[in-house]
């Protein structure tokens, strides 16, 4: 399996949150720029097809996810999309679950890390790859400090 079909793989499942989570950051966005960002975040490994990622985007509308507008520059017609109440409340219940599904994700990766040292999968890292993967450890450490320095502060400022 190519490297690029594993990550689109690995992308099709949460496809669905990953375009709303485009269109809730962004505000209100149309299909080109989702297309781009998801090819950003998938550092150009994964080019989802306009005809899927319409499909997608019409199937969020039909779920009252999403809502679109039509505007025109020039003769060109564009479809911009934002969150609905419902998919803001979509996206908090997804936010949630991603934290623990992160925590989750972290243990396997380790383990898995693991298990293909010891049946002989396992490669040594080249010193770029290795500063590469701490500098990506730092930032979410650095995400995670700031995070659970927040909850103590709720937790301490809490009236109860």
């Amino acid at each position: 399996m190519s490297d690029s079909s594993l990550v689109r793989n690995l992308f099709t499942v949460p496809m669905k949150n990953l375009i709303l989570l485009i269109i809730g950051l962004k505000g209100e966005t149309h299909g080109y720029e989702i297309l781009k960002e998801i090819e950003r975040i998938t550092f150009g490994n994964w080019k989802p097809s306009h005809g899927n990622l319409y499909t997608m985007l019409n199937k969020l509308a039909d779920e009252g996810l999403v809502e679109s507008r039509e505007e025109y520059r020039g003769k060109r017609r564009v479809i911009r999309y934002r969150l609905t109440e419902k998919g803001w409340l979509y996206l908090r219940e997804a936010n949630e679950l991603t934290l623990k599904s992160l925590y989750l994700a972290i243990q396997y990766h380790e383990r898995l890390r693991e298990k293909l040292r010891e049946m002989g999968y396992g490669r040594e890292l080249a010193k770029e790859a290795v500063g590469e993967y701490l500098k990506l450890l730092d930032g979410i450490i650095e995400i995670l400090q700031k995070k659970r320095e927040q909850l103590r502060d709720m937790i301490e400022n809490s009236p109860n």
